[in-house]
């Protein structure tokens, strides 16, 4: 087959998929159990920064922009260790992987809360590195291991999981740095129990950790000549580049970082808009915690609106209107905050599930999973990443955050754009080569 034909998006063949999932193995609970505990690693060392800000910026010394550098930071380095995962799972195996990711991220997390400015950063571009390697297994994983009808579920509930935990932070990081020795590095180092008990639960699994065949599922058209054309190992498991001529594989690329900027620009920024309108910090973190509450209730919702349904180009565009509403609302009427968080996080949650399912369901095999996750996650987190630092250019220049929230009602906008494109029923193809 042409790389030109292997290049192309297809659509799936409703009448074949119960096919495909009788291929599959039964769901583990183990696994699903193991899979949540590092879904719970994956954003609770980062959302409690938001509300720590503050007492970081007096406890070290640092200026404004450079706290918004520490925000930016784990985004900028997900972007360039995001390719690089595929590749390394290819070699060492998935468990393999994912107990180094969680051994750095514990050690990221340790070194980050040392009274050191130079181990603040450091620590974050460690256990933001490890995180990013999570956040690219875990969808290649389950694309591997679940029935093709699990996976929006599947994707949900780890995503509700990443979502609790995460709104905790949110909301208990402030009070643990008033009642905590040591104050805020203590604070930010709480997490570290959820990472341990995911490397103990991962650890017994790396034994198991045999490389599987990567058959394309059935209910692909050329299933016979993507595989007898594919490279593969010589241990069978195929490795797939990334889809970077793929139409569609850029939309899912956009979809993810435009959500994934939303989501990080609130977590950084929503606890200083609000205290800037008088809140207190304990108050905004909680706001937060509010947020982040809401967001996960529409990511556990989500998949019982849609089951079945493989064409989500409209829950996409109604999640991404409901993003905007929600920042038109923060700028234009500040008092209806409450209404404005609940918008961000309905459409929000919706968006993050819709994101991380895209990458499992729009690849053909598990090796095109791994591929089309490292890229949406690069190109993602790279578009992500200047949303904390933009907003923050913006409110210096203007000494306001009304034009910061118009341009994050504009890029909604677009965001519902390439999720009208993402949510199509059509599968990227990874050119052989």
């Amino acid at each position: 087959m042409s790389p030109r034909l292997a290049s192309l998006s297809h659509r799936r063949s409703p009448s074949e998929s119960p096919a495909a999932d009788h291929t599959r193995p039964a769901v583990s609970v183990g696994l699903v159990f193991a899979i949540c505990l590092v879904a719970a690693n994956l954003r609770t060392s980062l959302t409690g920064v938001g509300t720590l800000l503050p007492a970081i910026e007096r406890g070290s010394g640092l200026t404004s922009s450079w706290g918004g550098l520490l925000s930016t930071l784990p985004l900028l380095t997900f972007a360039a260790t995001s390719p690089l995962v595929a590749r390394a799972s290819h070699r060492f195996g998935t468990a393999r992987l994912l107990v180094a990711a969680l051994g750095a991220l514990t050690v990221g997390t340790v070194v980050r809360s040392l009274p050191s400015v130079l181990c603040l950063f450091t620590g974050t571009v460690i256990l933001s590195a490890a995180i990013a390697f999570g956040n690219v297994l875990l969808p290649a994983l389950i694309r591997r291991s679940m029935p093709a009808h699990r996976i929006q579920g599947i994707s949900a509930l780890y995503v509700t999981v990443m979502g609790v935990t995460a709104a905790v932070s949110s909301g208990i990081s402030a009070p643990l740095s008033h009642t905590l020795p040591a104050s805020w590095h203590t604070a930010l180092a709480w997490g570290v129990a959820f990472t341990v008990a995911a490397f103990l639960a991962w650890l017994p699994r790396m034994r198991d950790d045999r490389p599987h065949s990567d058959r394309p599922r059935s209910d692909r058209p050329h299933s016979n000549q993507l595989q007898s054309n594919q490279p593969h190992s010589s241990t069978g498991v195929a490795r797939s580049p990334a889809p970077w001529r793929s139409r569609l594989a850029w939309q899912v690329s956009m979809f993810m970082g435009l959500q994934s900027l939303a989501f990080y620009t609130a977590v950084a920024w929503l606890p200083s808009i609000l205290m800037h309108r008088g809140s207190t910090s304990t108050t905004a973190g909680w706001m937060l915690f509010y947020y982040q509450l809401v967001s996960l209730t529409a990511s556990s919702l989500l998949p019982l609106l849609t089951r079945g349904r493989h064409d989500q180009r409209w829950t996409a565009v109604g999640a991404s209107v409901a993003v905007a509403g929600g920042f038109a609302v923060l700028a234009s009427a500040p008092a209806l905050s409450v209404l404005a968080c609940t918008l961000l996080g309905l459409g929000g949650g919706a968006c993050l599930v819709l994101a991380l399912t895209f990458q499992s369901e729009r690849a053909g095999s598990s090796g095109e999973a791994a591929a089309l996750a490292g890229m949406a996650q690069s190109v993602g987190y790279l578009v992500a990443a200047a949303g904390p630092l933009l907003l923050g250019i913006l409110h210096d220049s203007t000494g306001s955050w009304t034009l910061p929230l118009v341009v994050l009602v504009v890029l909604s906008a677009a965001m519902a754009g390439a999720g009208y494109g993402a949510g199509r029923n059509r599968l990227v193809r990874c050119s052989a080569r």
